[in-house]
């Protein structure tokens, strides 16, 4: 299993045009050669921050120029999917005729299960979407919009850059059709599934249901970690190893400063103890490690964290054991 970074689609400086996108993305699939030659199964997942957020901000714009209604971020994160999943099938069909490799590519549009009491849902903290240097309209003085069936929650910049729509990062606990991905990444293909974290949804307790069967699904507003989102994917597919793959080469101790020094491996223990010291930053390298312990703990072999460029080193990364 690989969970793809943000710089596999989008680079620091770039527009994020169709073109910039698909390099990004054929360059990082031609980093998955040495994999394929050596037959292994491939399951992808990636992220869609700056995407979802631009999704957000075209359904804004319709709504108030064109009175186009705007549709819930459990949407925007379904299109983003599907249209990075797009872009990732488009650059591996090259990248495999290029080297000679047979193997299909297929995409799930994936529903990530999370629980409709999860405690982040009371105090959402993840950003997205633009900023507005004033309070938008309908939102009171707690930040809330009100008015809608799915209120959205505002806060201040710390950094004074304006108000942005924060929401939720709920724990991932099932995923939609786990059992078809494995079954497919075993007969060859090369999966696409738990896109952007997958979109988060619950299980609607109002919804009739006939005896014996579970609640329907339902979306919700919030983001997931999609390194989280990857490492259940392994669990739950039985996958051996975990790659997440981020732009640097290792973990760091003292990062970026005088005395930084790359790790080629953790124990389990050694890796909370990097997070309880703040050596692993938040929004950076800590949830990737989160990530590799969580997939450790529940039967997995190996995690590597590293770059898509260093694939091809048998010793790359920083490799979190038990």
């Amino acid at each position: 299993m690989l969970a793809f970074g943000g710089n596999a689609l989008l680079q620091a400086g770039q527009k994020g045009t169709f073109e910039e996108q698909l390099a990004n993305v054929e360059r990082t699939c031609e980093n998955l050669v040495p994999l394929l030659e050596a037959g292994c199964e491939l399951v992808i997942g990636h992220g869609n921050g700056p995407q979802v957020g631009n999704g957000l901000l075209r359904h804004q714009a319709g709504e108030k120029m064109y009175g186009l209604p705007a549709q819930p971020m459990d949407f925007c994160g379904a299109e983003t999917q599907g249209s990075i999943a797009y872009l990732i099938e488009t650059a591996l069909d090259r990248v495999l005729a290029r080297h000679g490799i047979v193997r299909p590519v297929v995409s799930l549009v994936t529903r990530v299960e999370v629980a409709a009491d999860d405690p982040h849902f009371q105090n959402p903290t993840k950003p997205v979407g633009p900023y507005y240097q004033e309070i938008p309209d309908q939102v009171g003085n707690d930040g809330v919009m009100a008015g809608h069936d799915r209120p959205s929650q505002y806060r201040q910049d710390p950094k004074g850059r304006g108000w942005r729509k924060v929401v939720a990062s709920p724990v991932p606990i099932g995923i939609q059709n786990a059992s078809l991905v494995g079954r497919l990444a075993g007969e060859g293909y090369i999966v696409v599934t738990v896109g952007g974290g997958g979109i988060p949804v619950v299980r609607d307790g109002r919804s009739p249901v006939q005896p014996g069967m579970t609640a329907p699904l339902k979306g919700v507003e919030a983001v997931i970690d999609k390194d989280l989102a990857s490492a259940l994917c392994a669990q739950l597919i039985g996958a051996e190893e975990l790659y997440i793959l981020t732009d640097v080469p290792k973990v760091y101790v003292n990062f970026r400063k005088p005395d930084e020094r790359a790790l080629d491996s953790l124990t389990i223990g050694e890796a909370k103890k990097l997070i309880e010291e703040g050596q692993a930053a938040e929004g950076s390298m800590a949830p990737k490690i989160r990530a590799g312990i969580y997939f450790l703990e529940h039967g997995g072999k190996t995690c590597i964290i590293t770059e898509a460029g260093s694939l091809g080193d048998p010793a790359c990364g920083t490799r979190i054991i038990k």
